[in-house]
């Protein structure tokens, strides 16, 4: 039994610290996902040992010790995530909105065939937006006719390789493109939404890959990276939102934050996690919504599943200018910068490399 502790013990450690490697291989990255667990498991461990075995001797209270920082570790990421921490996006004090808007998002997963249960989910909370991910031919032709009805507006890329996309709105929409920033089959969607009032901002939907087995993340990074690039240089205020297949507290969606200079809800409120909706005990924020400072928060919700892997989310903003400087996003340095640009390289010649095989395998094109 003690044998049995100190290897898992070493190992969970060992999970703990490897996401320290800035290395895009998946067996690091998708490190960056579990703190939690591995901080509950580790814990766990430590407990059972010393309750077993005593703190020991000097070499054993040094391998306690270094569990101990492991665990630490893990805490130090998802703190800011707790109601503990400080808050990093202020709700709106006023008491009608002149400037509010609802975004709904939404990874359908496109094996699911729980259509109508979706569309009495999104009908019922009526958002002014929807974002909607995985979405095939099969997808778009059951919510069409409903959809189109209720939100005048729309951009519509659905493919049958996990990464379509529709986005529908109750809001004028200008300058709407389909971008594929990176590899030539994963789409994003750019467009600028005027309000009832006139103003605008402009969108930026994105689903990036995932580390997954024997496939890492330099094209998840350099696209997240492109577009906090994009949003940061635009006219008028951005709002970034998708599934981004990469947690909250990730180095990735840090950076992206820096560059971006854009606000996380969810700091100081909890994970809201979204992924995996059928799985309780494995549960990650995967699904966000960044915004600029302009903006004030006015709720944000997980919605109820639907049958997808995914949970929904809904969230409500408002336009507010004047108290912008209220708000503090994070800020970018001259390293961040230089990361940033190296980690854009480096994933803009992967896909180049997945595009040409695509094309070779007779992949899917757009």
């Amino acid at each position: 039994m003690k044998s049995t502790l100190i290897i898992l013990g070493f190992i969970f450690t060992l999970f703990s610290f490897l996401p320290f490697i800035k290395s895009p291989l998946w067996w690091i990255r998708v490190l960056d996902f579990p703190r939690l667990h591995v901080a509950i498991i580790l814990s766990a461990i430590l407990i059972t040992y010393v309750a077993m075995y005593g703190l020991g001797d000097t070499s054993e209270k040094t391998m306690l010790a270094i569990w101990l920082v492991a665990i630490i570790n893990e805490i130090r990421y998802i703190f800011w995530f707790t109601p503990v921490a400080r808050v990093e996006a202020l709700r709106s004090e006023q008491k009608h909105p002149a400037n509010a808007f609802t975004l709904m998002i939404a990874n359908v997963r496109m094996v699911n065939k729980e259509h109508q249960k979706f569309k009495e989910l999104v009908l019922k909370e009526n958002p002014d937006m929807l974002i909607m991910n995985e979405p095939d031919e099969a997808w778009h032709e059951s919510v069409r006719k409903e959809f189109d009805a209720r939100f005048p507006y729309s951009i519509k890329k659905p493919l049958d390789n996990t990464y379509g996309m529709l986005f529908w709105s109750k809001f004028k929409l200008h300058d709407s493109e389909i971008r594929f920033l990176v590899e030539d089959d994963i789409p994003s969607f750019y467009t600028v939404v005027e309000m009832p009032s006139g103003k605008k901002f402009d969108l930026f939907t994105v689903h990036p890959q995932p580390p997954r087995l024997m496939q890492n993340t330099e094209t998840r990074e350099a696209e997240l990276l492109i577009v906090a690039k994009q949003a940061k240089s635009t006219k008028y205020p951005s709002v970034v939102a998708g599934d981004l297949n990469d947690v909250a507290w990730s180095s990735t969606t840090k950076l992206f934050k820096k560059i971006s200079r854009m606000l996380d809800p969810r700091v100081g409120r909890g994970f809201y996690n979204t992924y995996n909706a059928l799985i309780p005990l494995f549960r990650y924020p995967l699904d966000h919504v960044f915004y600029d400072p302009e903006f004030r928060l006015l709720s944000l919700r997980r919605l109820n599943k639907f049958g997808s892997d995914h949970f929904p989310m809904a969230i409500s903003l408002n336009y507010e200018p004047l108290t912008e400087d209220e708000q503090k996003p994070p800020k970018a340095d001259h390293e961040d910068k230089e990361e940033a640009e190296e980690l854009i390289e480096e994933g803009l010649e992967k896909g180049e490399e997945l595009n040409h095989e695509k094309q070779e395998n007779g992949g899917q094109k757009h």
